[in-house]
């Protein structure tokens, strides 16, 4: 009888539910249930179909290619505009800074840093899926092209001459912008079909710690290019493997060389800049808009460099003509494309992951969805059809992004009117910039690194919560810094694949056991209420069975339950020969003893002896009693290790496929029990598990039905039915 107050304390809010029903297997299952027709079409009808079009199959198409027509239609003047315009003025004051600076990273006059910030943010408005990512230049992708740019046509370029160096250093230039253009045009148009063939899947190959790991080290390559900008020290360039020491080296034995006013105003500027970051990150909730550091501190450095001729007076670099008005559309040098190809394909993947991991963030903080296909589509548009307007590369910027969307902006209306902001300078002020310090872009590409630089504390994150993931951004940044981020970023994904196999090769397997009068079970290693079922072992892995760890399966299946048939199979033989041997011994000695007897009995002797007694050293002893009474059976399941197991049950839940080679250890692994008289149960496999185990012809013989089981506990009982009275055979 319960105890009064039982029932108080218990929930009402969760009753328990106890369903009485026969215990299945997938044979019953299978026999009782009727299976769907899965029948399927023939080729041409599915193309037939597939090529079909309809009114609202057209719609549909139309809506997903173009995103903007399912929200712009429905845009809310009212609620978005005022938000919209601040955050597109706030964002496009960023855009002109940092388009400048930007492109010297990618190693091309500053005004195509302006025209990639007109031309592929406008197109994204149309064919973009986020709501709030700012498009446009990026160090990283910048820096990456200017590798290109510099590997393919160095500074010691052969149209460079000393008798007319300036002649010559524009023909450099505009070789270095084909090459950026070529390598956009290519990259653009991978996203391109990336995109139509459905595989933006493949950014999940470069996960989080890869893509840290990978532009903490693009960070370090950042600053170290700057360096001669902020120190106004001209060496050259360097790319590939070991570039970042080789800078290093070529800066500090040019340190002496360093132009004094260039290095105060760039310290100067960083200084302000700092600042200006800090007040808006400690303001930000009481600041309407952030503070235009950036933009100030252009204009000021501009005014500045103007009023008092430094270029003259102090031997300053400055940014130095651009242009005013649009350039006009030429067709890219398709010549240069097997020389970049590989180039393309890493800043492919590369763009479109830091456009998808800040899209996916933003989206779930503002409760949308984005489409990763979508988004290869529009940066694969925006980047292929820029580069017909001497465009490089674009992605989203995380420091734009989180100004666009901080200081209100609803939709991609803010990076339109920011585009429209970069056209208007283009156009118009343009040729303004043209005295502007290049210390002044050093110091505002430096001081954008900071969010990039404390990647370093993942080093702590990781080490606390995954050594795999520390493993894969610690490769990823050294083989980036070391080997340059072409080879850096193949490299980390190759260790990350590797790190994939590893993790499915060295699964952990488990031994579950059962809660008390429930039908759970879970690990018995880290519960102690949880007890195994007596004569069963329960045995579960969380990974595949395959080709690389079906071996690996199988003997940590023997070592976990503790039953492993080959030793089995030599102890019984061992105990049998040890059986034999007591047998031959125990008549040696019994016919001693008899014939010892029947010499007493002639020489007159009496004896009371019983009538089946014999004389063993002297004590008397039943034959009934004897070893030689007892059966191999009845000695080996006393003496073998695991000989009270009757039941191996197999927890086939995290199990997610199951390849020919995995069937095939399955298939021996129940013969093998089977041989010693265990049972061998497999539970709760998945729809894909038996698909895969049907096409493997896994079930030609109709017993092995009855070995699968739809849950643990239905293994249980069926073993639990059948199995308390099995022996070894």
């Amino acid at each position: 009888m319960e105890h009064e107050g039982e029932d108080e304390a218990r929930p009402t809010s969760s009753p328990m539910y106890h369903v009485e029903r026969q215990v299945y297997n997938q044979g019953i299952l299978h026999g009782q249930l009727h299976t769907k027709d899965k029948t399927t079409q023939p080729l041409g009808q599915k193309i037939a179909q597939a090529l079909r079009c309809s009114s609202k199959k057209a719609k549909s198409v139309l809506y997903s290619f173009f995103p903007i027509l399912t929200w712009l239609p429905h845009y809310p003047v009212k609620e978005y505009l005022m938000g919209d315009v601040v955050s597109g003025i706030s964002t496009g004051v960023m855009q002109l800074p940092q388009g400048l600076a930007y492109a010297s990273l990618a190693a091309v006059p500053p005004v195509f840093g302006l025209y990639s910030s007109f031309f592929p943010v406008f197109l994204y408005t149309f064919f973009g899926t986020s709501r709030h990512i700012s498009i446009g230049t990026f160090a990283v992708i910048s820096l990456m092209i200017g590798g290109v740019a510099v590997r393919e046509v160095p500074d010691e370029w052969p149209g460079m001459t000393e008798t007319n160096s300036t002649n010559g250093t524009d023909a450099r230039d505009a070789m270095r912008v084909k090459v950026a253009v070529a390598v956009t045009l290519l990259s653009g148009l991978i996203q391109l079909c990336l995109g139509l063939l459905r595989f933006g899947f493949v950014a999940i190959y470069l996960t989080e710690p890869l893509v840290r790991g990978f532009t903490t080290a693009a960070a370090v390559h950042v600053f170290t290019s700057q360096l001669k900008y902020l120190l106004g020290i001209n060496i050259k360039r360097f790319s590939g493997p070991l570039s970042v020491l080789y800078s290093l080296i070529e800066v500090f034995s040019n340190i002496t060389k360093t132009n004094t006013a260039t290095l105060v105003i760039g310290l100067i500027c960083i200084v302000l800049l700092l600042g200006g970051k800090e007040i808006n990150d400690r303001f930000k909730k009481k600041l309407v808009v952030p503070i235009p550091l950036e933009i100030i501190v252009v204009v000021i450095g501009t005014g500045v460099s103007a009023g008092m001729n430094l270029s003259k007076t102090h031997n300053i670099d400055i940014v130095g003509n651009i242009p005013s008005g649009l350039s006009r559309p030429q067709i890219p040098d398709v010549s240069l494309i097997p020389a970049v190809f590989v180039d393309a394909i890493a800043i492919a993947l590369v763009g479109f992951s830091m456009t998808i991991s800040m899209a996916k963030i933003f989206a779930l903080k503002h409760g949308y969805t984005v489409d990763g296909n979508q988004e290869l589509i529009a940066l694969g548009i925006c980047n292929s059809t820029g580069s017909f307007f001497q465009t490089f590369a674009v992605t989203c910027s995380m420091s734009r992004s989180l100004v666009q969307e901080g200081t209100g902006g609803k939709t991609q209306i803010a990076g339109t009117l920011s585009s429209i902001m970069v056209f208007l300078v283009i156009i118009a002020i343009g040729y303004l910039f043209a005295p502007l310090p290049q210390t002044v872009l050093a110091a505002i590409v430096m001081v954008n690194l900071k969010g990039m630089f404390r990647q370093l504390a993942d080093i702590a994150h990781f080490w606390r919560t995954s050594k795999i993931e520390l493993a894969i951004w610690i490769v990823a940044f050294l083989a980036s810094v070391f080997l340059g981020l072409d080879y850096g970023l193949l490299t980390s994904v190759t260790f990350a694949v590797v790190t994939i196999v590893y993790r499915t090769q060295s699964p952990q397997y488990r031994i579950l056991g059962q809660i008390h009068n429930t039908d759970i079970y879970c690990d018995v290693d880290l519960y102690t209420e949880v007890k195994e079922c007596p004569g069963i072992k329960i045995f579960q892995a969380n990974a595949p069975l395959y080709f690389a760890n079906s071996e690996l399966f199988t003997s940590a299946l023997k070592k976990k339950t503790g039953v492993n048939p080959s030793k089995i199979f030599a102890a019984k033989k061992k105990a049998r020969k040890r059986h034999a041997k007591e047998l031959k011994r125990l008549d040696e000695q019994r016919k001693k003893a008899i014939l010892k007897l029947a010499n007493d009995l002639e020489r007159g002797m009496k004896h009371e002896v019983l009538e089946n007694d014999v004389s063993l050293n002297g004590k008397f002893a039943a034959a009934e009693e004897t070893p030689q009474n007892v059966s191999p059976e009845e000695v080996e399941h006393f003496m073998i290790p695991g000989s009270q197991v009757h039941s191996i049950i197999l927890d086939f839940s995290p199990v997610n496929f199951v390849d020919s080679v995995g069937a095939k250890a399955l298939q021996s692994i129940i013969k093998e029990y089977e041989e010693i008289g265990v049972s061998v149960y497999i539970t709760a496999c998945n729809g894909s598990v038996m698909d895969n185990l049907t096409r493997l012809n896994f079930f030609e013989k109709t017993a092995l039905w009855d070995l699968f089981f739809p849950s643990v506990h239905d293994a249980v009982l069926a073993s639990q039915a059948t199995g308390f009275s099995s022996t070894y055979l």
